[in-house]
């Protein structure tokens, strides 16, 4: 059966925390698998100024991800993005900005059993439903991420999406663009994202992971390059590296953010790594 070949790990990390799980066998599993169990799952989505793209993002994620809620939370966009989104999901909610106060505030209104985290500058893969639902149809399993890929050929690229991939499995982390989701019981146990300048994604996995088993789904989420194009790729990608490494040796994270501030930020997207 598919279901059962994907429920089944390939490989079990000895750290005994994570589960690499397969790809269905078909590419264009059922989305009304969109539940466990019984609930519904919850995709939250927080935006800043994305009227360019939040449209094509949304039509896509209704293509793929249609029996889910889908809440947009904006942080203030000076651009038209609140109602340009409000027309393509079931939800759309102005909260402060800062990523993890909007992916609070859409866990607070979200209906789910369930919530996938989401940035809006991917493009979520063809049957992303069904495998979230076969991954938490594991008992021990309380949430995972997707892997992601940048669609650009150069070589600095792999180092964010290839080599940062199995980095993260050895140090036990990983950030917020690689589409977390999690049990409703588990995010309200954690008590959330924590409200921090940055670095909440990777603080929010590191406690997710002291729960319980957390499983990593092969699909792919395509990441956009834009950002990495707008600061240049080996910047940012050094930048990203050097912030995670200070991270791991516990710098304070308003040193980090310090870092990100000079080096990587623009004033009117959400700051995260």
């Amino acid at each position: 059966m598919r279901s059962e070949r994907f429920r089944k790990p390939i490989h079990v990390l000895s750290l005994h925390d994570v589960i690499i799980l397969t790809k269905p066998e078909m590419p264009t599993a059922r989305n009304k698998a969109a539940k466990v169990g019984s609930g519904l799952i919850s995709i939250i989505v927080p935006v800043l100024n994305e009227a360019a793209s939040i449209e094509r993002f949304l039509q896509c994620l209704r293509e793929r991800a249609g029996d889910a809620e889908v809440i947009v939370v904006d942080g203030g966009s000076s651009d038209g993005t609140f109602d340009l989104a409000r027309n393509h999901c079931d939800r759309c909610l102005n909260a402060p900005r800062g990523r993890a106060v909007q992916m609070n505030a859409g866990a607070c209104a979200a209906s789910g059993d369930s919530f996938w985290f989401v940035h809006s500058d991917c493009e979520v893969p063809p049957g992303c439903l069904q495998q979230i639902a076969d991954a938490l149809g594991q008992p021990e399993v309380l949430g995972g991420f997707f892997r992601i890929r940048i669609p650009n050929e150069r070589f600095v690229y792999r180092l964010t999406d290839s080599f940062a991939h199995y980095a993260g499995l050895l140090l036990r982390t990983r950030f917020g663009d690689h589409g977390f989701f999690c049990r409703r019981a588990a995010f309200e146990e954690i008590g959330g994202f924590p409200e921090m300048p940055l670095m909440e994604d990777a603080e929010f996995f590191r406690k997710l992971r002291r729960l319980g088993r957390i499983a990593v789904i092969s699909s792919r989420l395509i990441s956009s390059p834009r950002r990495y194009e707008e600061i240049g790729p080996w910047r940012l990608t050094l930048t990203y590296g050097l912030i995670a490494l200070l991270y791991l040796l516990r710098v304070p994270i308003p040193a980090l953010a310090t870092i990100y501030q000079k080096r990587c930020a623009r004033p009117d997207r959400l700051i995260g790594v």
